[in-house]
């Protein structure tokens, strides 16, 4: 299994999937998954992408087999995966590469790609939050009941509004039991830091061509409140999908991976 090993001692676990004709120098797809989630989440999307780009599905600091668990006391901020996913893309030796992201990993690729314009060919967004995540009330509930039931519970409960009233019940399953595998120490450092973020200066600031994924009845925001931000970004485009699942990347992947290789290739 890939591993890459970055300073200070971080084991960073990453998939890399490529079915482009060998005899070419493909484009490289960066995918950056969500919160308590892993580089698997994105299975449906490969088939769709890896003949045409190489693609690379790391597991971020803290979640599926990259160095775990981090402790619950961890200074968590948006900066330190950005810091880590841009050492593995050295330690790759990539250069250039279209960024794909969903969940909270899209609130992290804003503001990659905010600080990094020279290396991010395109951005895609699909289901994420708005640029500030304001989560504060919930902190102290969802600290409590995190320690105390573990994740699957909550996982469990929050399922349907995730991925909507049309997802398969053992589709859900297997996302409650992925998910349900982070450790719960990521996941109290992950809810203590993150109501801290603000990425809205950011979003000028960002120069690749922008896809912004979102459905109408997602949980997320409306349609005009994702609008409002969405606008920010300059030479973005919104496209709003039919359902209520506010994880789109995962509910809609078939739709999304489609319509993310078609943007991508019309922006060349």
């Amino acid at each position: 299994m890939p591993k890459a090993l970055l300073p200070p001692d971080l084991s960073i676990h990453y998939e890399v999937d490529d079915y482009t004709d060998p005899w070419t120098t493909p484009e490289v797809v960066l995918m950056m998954h969500g919160n308590l989630e892993c580089g698997q989440a994105w299975y449906a999307w490969v088939p769709h992408l890896a003949r045409h780009y190489r693609v690379i599905r790391p597991d971020m600091h803290g979640y599926g087999q990259s160095t775990p668990p981090v402790p619950a006391d961890y200074p968590w901020t948006i900066d330190l995966p950005i810091d880590t996913t841009m050492a593995l893309m050295d330690h790759l030796g990539v250069k250039k590469f279209h960024l794909i992201a969903a969940k909270i990993g899209g609130f992290i690729a804003r503001r990659l790609a905010a600080r990094f314009p020279d290396r991010v060919s395109t951005l895609t967004l699909i289901g994420t939050p708005p640029p500030i995540y304001d989560t504060a009330a919930r902190v102290e509930s969802l600290t409590k009941d995190i320690s105390e039931n573990g994740i699957k519970p909550w996982a469990r409960r929050t399922m349907g509004g995730r991925l909507g009233k049309n997802f398969p019940p053992e589709g859900m399953e297997w996302w409650i039991k992925m998910m349900g595998r982070t450790p719960v120490s990521t996941q109290l450092a992950f809810v203590k830091n993150i109501p801290k973020a603000d990425i809205t200066p950011d979003l000028p600031k960002i120069k690749c061509p922008t896809l912004v994924i979102t459905t109408e009845g997602s949980a997320l925001g409306s349609v005009d409140e994702m609008r409002k931000w969405q606008v920010l970004i300059p030479n973005s485009r919104l496209l709003v999908l039919p359902g209520d699942s506010y994880h789109a990347a995962a509910s809609d992947a078939d739709v999304c991976a489609k319509e993310t290789l078609k943007f991508i290739q019309a922006a060349k």
